[in-house]
């Protein structure tokens, strides 16, 4: 493994970014800011590299970006809404920066702090291990907390593996993810609304007009919202129905009615142009596909031009968002042990081509 590493002024302080090449010269570019992946360069069907992570071309733009650029958001990933969540009776109060929601833990969540970082090189593939201390009260949150974001990046195979996991000292909650957006086309390709997409879950949240689920779980059979058959991501994106009209496109979170204990194929993306796959694994029973519906007027991408709206797509493996406010979901939000460590979140990211094995 080649491993290379740089390092970027930012307001926050210095931001180390590693980049780890393998034996095919495949390689992924991470970030101490915001733990996060700043590119994903894999081989298309002509054996051609193509970096397929949207990212920015300046390290310190991705310090309060509005898209949460290729990061870790947390405490907790997604909408609370009004951002208040109780616990044993008692109310806490996050800021808001989302509506009148809490969106991504606010304002100064994890995405937004320059996480500790260790490099541990195997022969068979190297890691990258991002941690960060949230102390009790941080953003409101209850707690002294420590996160950790484990990348894996093998020799001989295109798969980057992410571990995320969090220990407290006391009753709080917390939904960890990565917010990368994929364009298998290339970063500067334009948009993905020709990218077919599959999705193994067959129902999804239903969400009121600020994107916090009301509590409702509906089938997605028979409405734009199904993706069980592979299907364009924009072949009904536009279509007159409610969660589509609030996203303006596709924000919104896929999920399992039953319980999800090993990682399994959740969600596979393929490139309209390129032949790259990308499947995607989890052991979380909530899938947050977010179709880049306000990437216009970011900061200036890795190719000097800023995005547009659905030049590429997140795919968020996760808890359920605003969880901490439906009892009915608290299994899905709550660290409630003292000195309790969350069951690890773990996401593959698979890159393959068109014809070998697909």
């Amino acid at each position: 493994m080649k491993i290379e590493s740089r390092i970027a002024p930012s307001p926050k302080g210095d931001i180390t970014l590693y980049r780890l090449t393998n034996r095919t010269g495949a390689s992924v570019e991470l970030s101490t800011l915001g733990a996060g992946i700043i590119s994903v360069v894999v081989p298309d069907r002509n054996g051609s590299l193509v970096d397929v992570a949207l990212g920015y071309q300046n390290p310190a733009d991705y310090l309060y970006d509005g898209p949460c650029m290729g990061k870790t958001p947390g405490r907790f990933a997604g909408r609370i809404a009004k951002g208040q969540f109780s616990i044993d009776g008692k109310q806490y109060q996050l800021p808001i920066n989302n509506g009148p929601n809490s969106l991504h833990g606010g304002p100064e969540g994890f995405q937004n702090q320059v996480w500790n970082a260790q490099v541990e090189e195997g022969d068979i593939l190297t890691t990258v291990t991002f941690s960060f201390f949230s102390p009790d009260g941080d953003m409101g949150y209850p707690g002294n907390m420590v996160a950790r974001v484990a990348y894996s990046w093998p020799e001989t195979e295109n798969r980057l593996s992410v571990e995320l996991m969090t220990m407290t000292d006391r009753p709080t909650i917390a939904n960890l993810t990565n917010h990368a957006y994929f364009n298998l086309d290339g970063e500067n390709s334009g948009s993905v609304l020709n990218h077919t997409l599959w999705l193994r879950y067959p129902h999804y949240l239903i969400t009121d007009a600020d994107l916090v689920p009301t509590g409702e779980i509906a089938a997605v059979k028979g409405t734009p919202m199904d993706f069980t058959r592979p299907k364009a991501i924009g072949d009904d994106i536009k279509q007159n129905f409610q969660a589509l009209n609030y996203g303006k496109g596709y924000d919104n979170c896929w999920v399992s009615k039953t319980p999800v204990f090993d990682t399994q194929k959740v969600a596979e993306l393929r490139g309209a142009q390129s032949g790259i796959v990308l499947e995607v694994e989890t052991n979380k029973p909530g899938v947050v596909v977010y179709t880049g519906n306000w990437l216009g007027g970011s900061p200036l991408s890795k190719s000097g031009r800023p995005y547009n709206d659905y030049d590429g797509v997140a795919i968020e493996c996760q808890n359920w968002p605003d969880a901490p406010n439906h009892p009915e979901w608290e299994d899905l939000a709550y660290l409630p042990e003292q000195y309790s460590v969350e069951e690890p979140t773990y996401i593959d990211f698979c890159f393959s081509v068109e014809g070998d094995g697909k």
